[in-house]
């Protein structure tokens, strides 16, 4: 309460002559009562000078902002003095008032109102809770209690009206009264005090209620409707659209006061709700901002900036709760980071012709005059009441912008799904869809426009290909240019045919990139080339895969290093050399390592591949630029000497080569030490070929491996004679060729079903004029190393499908199928697959009845170039055995990968007498039909054997107890009889 501690003189009496009265007495009295009335004068003085200038009001004022009358006093105690108004006598009064809230901290806000009709007047002081206006970017004023108690200088006590959005006093003022009100103060911060006619305030609440409630209806039902297009479309950007438009309406819930009325919000925590709501909608900006432009199509790292951003949101989210002003202070800087982030992004796009782009730029038009709006708002540049009301209603405008550009997007593309475009449209999809270059010639003005810019996919600058023609020249492969140029020359000319050509262009990087370039001209009504239009493809990809096909076919797959073949053109190619320039001399060192078998047998495979690559790599130190080192075989090596010609120097080499082998190996703790046979020959013009030279290496290493390894030998004629044998074979064979002297034996394959032949395997045999039969393991492996092996296959290819062919006359269309081996020679070669189309034609054969088989290890030797291979022949309709399956090394990931339709276990699982048998001769079965191929066993022995097969599942048997090989005459009279008796092929 306030209590009145002393009067001053009549205010309408001088105040100057009200102090010279008091020094006039100082000289009549005593110094010191002279000293104590000066203080008092002083005092008196400066109570004067502080008084509170009285705010008059009147019957017609409705609405007076008191807040610049307001005077604040900061830290003055629960117990505040004051000097009132000087009243309607002139009279100023000290009056003291106590803090009547226990968690006072001592701020005060003093202001006078002065009546001067004749009649009592009632008004009501509001102060609001929460002000937009001025509410500050950093540790924003999210609103709290401001007036805690109001004491009048006279009069009754001020009765607070119920409010849940402001601080409301009744007040009443008797006619001609001057009173002082002492507000003690809830929060620091009083940002606005109005003086408000009963009637009006009630009247201008309830305009606000009307516009807050439509408002919010409107929020509502959008955010509603958002949401059910969300569940009705379901992409991403109506989610966000959705989430975003609740985020509005739950901040103009809490903006409005909307939300006291829904729940109970306990004092001091709309702070807490106020900086919740603010983060929601930073959060939800941004996510709606990805996922609209669907950001992270352009760039992943679009993704994870917009991650780390939405993060840091809900990190923030979780502040809010400690320090809510911290956390809205960073969610308003969000806001507007993200408003200016998304125009940046939004120019960009736009004239990259982003559709998406282009149409959110009114609803970004929006946001940016909006988010100005709000700058000035939260500054006190713009300070009226209507303001935060007119800020809710334009964020919902704004939403409803949005939802309407979302919507196009989720209806548009009708007319496509109804196919309602035309032929051109359809071409222009079809080009946009497979995202080909639009290559564009504009011949009369010399002018070419790629679309998309191929600059910008190349690194350079933007449309630094365009223009003239002779711009791509520069950055053209030196060995294109002239064959680029010459192209074009040549359709102008004879102004017609196609563009069709692939051509490198170097890349800001300095790397070139492969490009196929397919055009046609448009003619003009003169009969002359106008335009040249059709599209480039990046091949770069597509020629790589070309180039290691092409690298695989001629190297090792384990070591990298050239094959046999690629060794024996390029000594082919320095012999021709030789023969015309003395200098040059090839030496050629055939390195075999010892005993390497059982290392493998020891250590199993992959060690062995292990030490292979070391010994490589060793013997790859040794070489110069002019030499070369080759892998033959397994453990075989080949190297050519052109860096040195002493015969000195030579040998020295060889003794490298011999002792770099020779040097302990360190495996698993372990230390092996290997050594190698090495032959060695130089070149004279003796030797006519490099097969001959690469020959005589190999004798003279087998020698090496006849005196017990661990040894150099030079070549010796005398070597021949050893193997005169192997050379009388390989004479005879070529002659065998030229007699035919070979037929084909055709063992049956039968079906467990019912014993019925399901086909043949062609079997070689040579029948020798002196020696008589000759088995194939004697002259199928001089055959491949000689090369007559690619003759014998070809001849054992086309007898097979014609011998078929010829008994499917006789005997009716049967489902009847023949299989031929296929050895590494012929897999290796080009011609491979037309081969056998050409074997088929030539016989008149349907290629399901015609079938190839390869080993397991035949596969594994190259396995990309093997894929490549079999994928063609498979292409034309023929079937492929996988023979000895389980006696190689291969993984099953590489069987899957190999377009098999049938496998064959070895006769090796069938004899093979340990418990284990059984179980995994079954898994095998279960496994190829899982994959979807049929099983064949071979080398069935007994009755008991066969059925145990047939419970497992396996389909055909190859063994002598079912039919031993027989000539193709009496392979004939078998199925004749099978066929005759009624035993039908079930198939």
């Amino acid at each position: 309460m306030a209590r009145p501690l002393s009067l001053r003189a009549d205010r309408g009496r001088p105040a100057g002559r009200h102090h010279e009265g008091l020094i006039l007495s100082k000289h009549l009295l005593s110094p010191l009562f002279a000293f104590v009335l000066s203080i008092v004068a002083i005092v008196l003085a400066a109570s004067q000078a502080s008084a509170v200038e009285a705010i008059k009001i009147s019957r017609d004022d409705v609405a007076l902002n008191l807040t610049g009358a307001v005077e604040i006093y900061r830290n003055q105690g629960e117990n505040f003095q004051i000097s009132t108004a000087p009243g309607p006598d002139g009279i100023v009064r000290r009056i003291e008032v106590e803090a009547k809230d226990k968690r006072s901290s001592g701020d005060w806000a003093v202001f006078a109102l002065a009546n001067t009709t004749d009649q009592q007047l009632d008004r009501l002081i509001v102060a609001p809770h929460f002000r937009l206006v001025g509410s500050g970017l950093f540790w924003p004023d999210l609103g709290s209690s401001r007036i805690a108690s109001i004491t009048p200088s006279e009069g009754f006590a001020l009765d607070r009206q119920q409010s849940s959005d402001a601080d409301v006093f009744l007040v009443t003022l008797n006619p001609g009264t001057v009173v002082t009100f002492i507000a003690e103060l809830a929060s620091p911060k009083l940002p606005q005090v109005y003086l408000w006619d009963p009637e009006s305030y009630k009247d201008t609440v309830n305009s606000y209620t009307l516009f807050r409630g439509i408002v919010i209806g409107i929020a509502g039902l959008l955010a509603l409707f958002l949401t059910i297009l969300f569940v009705v479309k379901g992409t991403s950007m109506f989610p966000a659209t959705a989430a975003l438009a609740w985020a509005v309406l739950a901040y103009i819930c809490v903006d409005f006061g909307f939300l006291n009325k829904v729940i109970e919000v306990s004092p001091g925590s709309e702070q807490i709700w106020r900086a919740g709501t603010e983060v929601a909608l930073a959060g939800t900006f941004v996510v709606f901002l990805f996922a609209y432009l669907n950001l992270n199509r352009w760039h992943g790292h679009f993704s994870y900036g917009a991650f780390v951003w939405i993060v840091g949101l809900l990190l923030i989210a979780g502040v809010a709760i400690i320090d809510p002003a911290v956390a809205a202070g960073i969610a308003r800087i969000s806001f507007a980071a993200t408003a200016i982030t998304g125009l940046g992004l939004i120019v960009y796009l736009s004239i990259r012709g982003y559709d998406r782009a282009i149409m959110l730029v009114p609803s970004w038009a929006m946001v940016l005059i909006w988010l100005a709006g709000s700058w000035m708002t939260i500054t006190g540049v713009l300070d009226n009441d209507i303001v935060q009301s007119a800020l809710g209603g334009g964020l919902i405008l704004i939403i409803l912008l949005i939802g309407f550009t979302v919507m196009q997007h989720a209806f548009a593309g009708s007319a496509l799904h109804q196919g309602l475009f035309s032929d051109m449209e359809r071409q222009a999809l079809a080009i946009a869809g497979s995202g080909d270059i639009v290559w564009d010639w504009d011949v009369l003005r010399d002018r070419v426009v790629t679309r998309p810019d191929v600059s910008i996919q190349l690194g350079l600058p933007a449309n630094s290909l365009g223009g003239a023609a002779r711009n791509w020249l520069p950055v053209l492969h030196a060995d294109d240019r002239d064959t680029f140029r010459t192209t074009l020359d040549v359709v102008l000319e004879h102004r017609r045919g196609r563009v069709s050509q692939s051509f490198r262009l170097r890349g800001a990087d300095g790397h070139y990139h492969w490009f196929s370039l397919k055009a046609r001209p448009v003619i003009g009504s003169d009969g002359e080339v106008i335009r040249c239009v059709g599209t480039l493809v990046d091949v770069t990809e597509q020629k790589k895969s070309e180039e290691r096909l092409l690298h695989d076919a001629v190297h090792d797959n384990l070591t990298g290093l050239p094959n046999r073949e690629l060794f024996m053109n390029r000594l082919e190619a320095i012999i021709s050399i030789a023969r015309t320039e003395e200098k040059v001399r090839p030496s050629v060192f055939v390195i075999d390592i010892d005993r390497f078998k059982q290392v493998n047998d020891g250590l199993g495979i992959s060690a062995g591949d292990t030490i292979l690559l070391t010994i490589a790599r060793r013997l790859h130190r040794l070489l110069k630029p002019k030499d070369s080192l080759s892998r033959f075989a397994g453990d075989q090596f080949a190297l050519m000497l052109l860096s040195e010609e002493d015969p000195s120097r030579i040998a020295a080499v060889a003794d490298a080569i011999k002792q770099a082998i020779k040097a302990p190996i360190t495996f698993a703790k372990r230390e092996i030490v290997l050594t190698a046979s090495v032959g060695l020959i130089t070149w004279t013009t003796a030797q006519a070929s490099a097969e001959d030279m690469v020959k005589d290496a190999e004798l003279a290493m087998h020698q090496a491996k006849r005196f017990g390894g661990d040894r150099i030998e030079p070549f010796r004629p005398a070597f021949r004679t050893v193997g005169t044998d192997r050379l009388q074979l390989e004479s005879d064979l070529r002659r065998a060729i030229e007699r035919k002297e070979f037929t084909l034996a055709y063992q049956p394959i039968v079906r467990l079903e019912d014993g019925s032949v399901a086909g043949f395997e062609a079997l070689l045999r040579w029948d020798h004029p002196r020696r008589g039969l000759i088995p194939p393991g004697d002259f199928i492996p001089v055959a491949e190393s000689c090369g007559l092996i690619v003759q014998l296959g070809l001849f054992a290819m086309q007898r097979a499908a014609e011998d078929l062919a010829e008994w499917q006359k006789q005997i009716g269309d049967q489902p009847l199928s023949v299989s031929v081996n296929l050895s590494s020679r012929q897999l290796i070669r080009r011609d491979l697959v037309s081969d056998v189309r050409s074997v088929i034609a030539r016989a008149n054969l349907k290629p399901r009845c015609f079938r190839l088989e390869l080993t397991e290890s035949l596969v594994m030797d190259n396995p990309e170039q093997t894929n490549h291979v079999l994928t063609k022949l498979k292409q034309l309709g023929i079937g492929l055995s996988l023979d000895d399956f389980g006696t190689g090394y291969s993984s099953l990931s590489y069987l899957t990968r190999f377009p098999f339709d049938t496998i064959k276990i070895d006769k090796s699982f069938v004899d093979d007498t340990s418990p284990k048998r059984a179980v995994l001769i079954k898994s095998m079965v279960n496994m190829a039909h899982e994959l979807g191929l049929s099983v064949v066993a071979e080398g069935i022995s007994d009755e008991s054997d066969a059925l145990e097969l047939r419970q497992m599942g396996c389909e055909y048997v190859q063994s002598f107890m079912f039919g031993a090989p027989v000539p193709g005459d009496q392979a004939l009279k078998l199925l004749k009889e099978q066929f005759s008796t009624g035993s039908g092929v079930t198939g």
